[in-house]
């Protein structure tokens, strides 16, 4: 859970770069203790990635967040209409990577469709994309993780998008072509600190 609660607040961060969250407000976003989050974000100050509660290092707070993440489970699927899934569906989903790029960005080819889902619901996600497709290697991905990744989530085009700040990191995880893709969005988002 540590691990998790150090996510939480990073994405918060990233979310508010300004610094106008307060260290209590940030604890209260991150639903953990204000002690504990003071002194994490002290952590962060010592590493020289923000100062109180503003951003000065968006890259090195970006870089801090993929040192210390696991990647999350998933399961794949072969889906001949992704997107026509997700507007059938009434289950909560963020979408990310490719697909989420594509919209907010246009840049990316989007190669597959990965969604973010409430973990509770993983049955029933299960059974809604075998009825509409096959289980194994695919081009749609579901990922579970730490409910947070739902924080300050989009609506465009129709579609349930991560923040800004959660597209760039999970592009950034990607590696190849996600990276140039996660750059761009990140020069657009926060080019009054970069």
């Amino acid at each position: 859970m540590k691990g998790k609660k150090r996510e939480r607040i990073l994405r918060i961060l990233l979310n508010y770069p300004d610094g106008s969250l307060s260290m209590y407000r940030i604890a209260k976003e991150a639903n953990c203790s204000h002690v504990w989050a003071i002194n994490f974000l002290r952590k962060l100050e010592l590493k020289n990635l923000i100062k109180n509660t503003k951003i000065i290092d968006v890259e090195g707070l970006f870089a801090y967040w993929l040192e210390i993440n696991q990647y999350p489970s998933f399961r794949e699927y072969y889906i001949q209409n992704p997107r026509e899934v997700l507007h059938k569906i009434d289950l909560k989903y963020a979408l990310t990577t490719y697909y989420a790029e594509s919209i907010i960005q246009k840049y990316l080819f989007p190669s597959r469709l990965d969604i973010y889902i409430d973990n509770q619901d993983l049955q029933k996600w299960h059974e809604l994309l075998i009825a509409n497709g096959l289980y194994g290697k695919g081009n749609f991905r579901i990922l579970l993780d730490d409910n947070h990744v739902f924080y300050e989530v989009i609506e465009k085009e129709n579609y349930k998008i991560v923040s800004i700040p959660q597209l760039i990191f999970d592009l950034l995880r990607e590696q190849g072509v996600a990276v140039e893709a996660a750059h761009m969005l990140m020069e657009r988002e926060y080019r009054g600190v970069i």
